[in-house]
């Protein structure tokens, strides 16, 4: 995930303040989920230039990671020694919180009719498995599915290849079911068409097959934006690179300071970006889905 930030040359640094977001954290016993969100926030304070008592002195002005936002509320349960107080108070500014086990106050689920919602909205059989991700992580759970409908069973490709692909004359063994394995080999891949498509040539199970694929790279169009103006609060841009995942306000709104503007999405980190002032929201310089890096502006503000 550093890398995907932009901090892969400050990694060293990212590492040193792992120990300091655990201790700011409240010097927590590092599992899955807890180990993310100490990850979450070390990242997020070398990306901030924040040391641990700035961390604190600044907690009410800055916009938090999703998962430490939840962590604060007790939303993955109470952590052995207590919130860190007053950064706890800090974070959640009146949210909500839990000081007892979260999943005492979850309704019940009618798992058989959850299933029968998601097999007619995905038009197929599920396992109990799918039913139970869906449960649990209802967003990410669709969009998965939306993807595998598009690309097909990517599950059953190796790890490398699916992140990467693979190289003129590399070959590689794709079991998608017991004792049905595809031999495939890459043989050629042409040159870029008017439509932005290469035609790729690859071996399967000793065939020759073309197919014609969209170049993503040839199609991406440069883009400039603006910046976030320094030390001008009404300027509210990108803490982070990332994805804009969703706008909270429209031009032309009222707002006030901790009011919501946007969500940022940087790999699995979730932060949703408060407004520092009161105001009113000039304009908006994103849309959802749209890229950004860090500074970019993203919303401004007029007082």
């Amino acid at each position: 995930m550093a890398f995907s930030l932009g901090l892969a040359e400050q990694f060293d640094e990212v590492k040193r303040m792992y120990r300091e977001a655990n201790l700011a954290l409240g010097d927590l016993i590092k599992v899955t989920p807890s180990s993310k969100i100490v990850g979450d926030l070390a990242q997020f304070m070398v990306q901030n230039k924040l040391t641990r008592e700035t961390l604190v002195d600044r907690a009410d002005e800055l916009s938090f990671p999703k998962s430490v936002v939840q962590f604060m509320q007790g939303l993955i349960g109470q952590p052995p020694y207590g919130f860190p107080e007053p950064l706890r108070t800090k974070v959640l500014r009146g949210q909500p919180k839990y000081d007892d086990r979260p999943g005492e106050n979850l309704k019940p689920i009618d798992f058989d009719k959850l299933k029968a919602d998601l097999e007619n909205k995905h038009g197929r059989t599920l396992r109990d498995e799918d039913v139970m991700t869906s449960a649990m992580f209802p967003k990410e759970f669709d969009e998965f599915e939306q993807f595998r409908q598009q690309y097909g069973p990517v599950d059953k490709l190796p790890t490398r290849p699916f992140l990467t692909g693979i190289d003129v004359a590399e070959e590689m063994d794709v079991e998608i079911e017991h004792g049905k394995t595809l031999a495939i080999q890459l043989l050629a891949v042409g040159k870029l068409n008017v439509r932005g498509e290469r035609e790729v040539f690859f071996d399967l199970n000793g065939q020759m097959r073309t197919i014609y694929v969209q170049d993503k790279e040839a199609s991406k169009e440069i883009v400039t934006r603006p910046k976030a103006k320094p030390g001008v609060r009404g300027s509210i841009g990108a803490p982070m690179p990332g994805e804009i995942l969703e706008l909270k306000v429209k031009e032309g709104e009222k707002v006030e300071p901790k009011t919501p503007l946007f969500v940022l999405s940087a790999m699995k980190m979730e932060m949703v970006i408060d407004s520092p002032i009161a105001g009113t929201v000039k304009k908006i310089y994103c849309d959802p889905k749209t890229r950004v890096a860090a500074g970019d502006l993203v919303v401004e503000v007029e007082p």
